[in-house]
């Protein structure tokens, strides 16, 4: 049951990773910062690496420097004990003074080489710092081509809209409102013709009983 679990958990995340990326490669600006994402992971990888290769040195000389000091300490200690006429004791001093000199020489060599090599780490950070600034500025000159393009791509659809939709609602207002005033006319002219009628008949009735002279 739990290996059936975790194909479905893995399946869906697949599913989804790959939404994402279909999603990614419609908008290259996406793209870019994902990128840009995972340089910047790679380079503080590299930072700690530097900050450890510089730990190292730094081990590698204080190393280097016990090995020497007791390389030295052995070598005095030899002298006394050979003044003393103490063999044993000079046979331990001089074995112990060559094991010493050896090591600090491999870490002498230890040591060149960590520098070599953080210097080349540094190098490589270097120029991954300026790899990963000039992905920045390149991503804000992408963005900034991106906005031109959608700004003009409003604006074209807005001009475009413009020379037909407008024009033709502002003539289906003016349609609207010269049919509503006809109407309102009509209505008052309906309802005040009775009366107008009646004022005529009125005049006419007036004038006819008016005697002729």
């Amino acid at each position: 049951m739990t290996n059936l679990f975790t194909r479905l958990k893995d399946s869906i995340s697949a599913d989804l990773h790959d939404a994402l990326d279909q999603k990614e490669q419609k908008n290259p600006v996406a793209m870019l910062n994902q990128y840009l994402r995972e340089s910047e992971r790679e380079t503080e990888k590299v930072r700690k690496l530097v900050e450890r290769q510089y730990r190292l040195k730094d081990e590698f000389t204080r190393e280097y420097q016990k090995a020497q000091d007791m390389a030295d300490k052995r070598t005095r200690q030899a002298e006394v004990a050979e003044k003393a006429g103490e063999t044993t004791m000079h046979e331990f001093a001089i074995k112990e003074q060559q094991e010493y000199e050896a090591r600090a020489e491999r870490l002498k060599e230890s040591r060149v080489e960590s520098i070599e090599q953080l210097e080349a780490l540094e190098r490589k950070y270097e120029e991954m710092k300026h790899k990963l600034k000039d992905m920045h500025l390149k991503r804000m000159e992408l963005m900034g081509r991106e906005n031109i393009a959608r700004a003009h791509h409003r604006m074209n659809q807005v001009i475009e809209d413009a020379s037909d939709k407008p024009y033709s609602r502002f003539s289906e207002i003016d349609r609207y409102i010269e049919d509503l005033e006809y109407k309102v006319n009509s209505a008052y002219y309906h309802n005040t013709f009775d009366s107008k009628i009646a004022q005529l008949e009125h005049g006419m009735k007036n004038t006819e009983e008016v005697p002729a002279k």
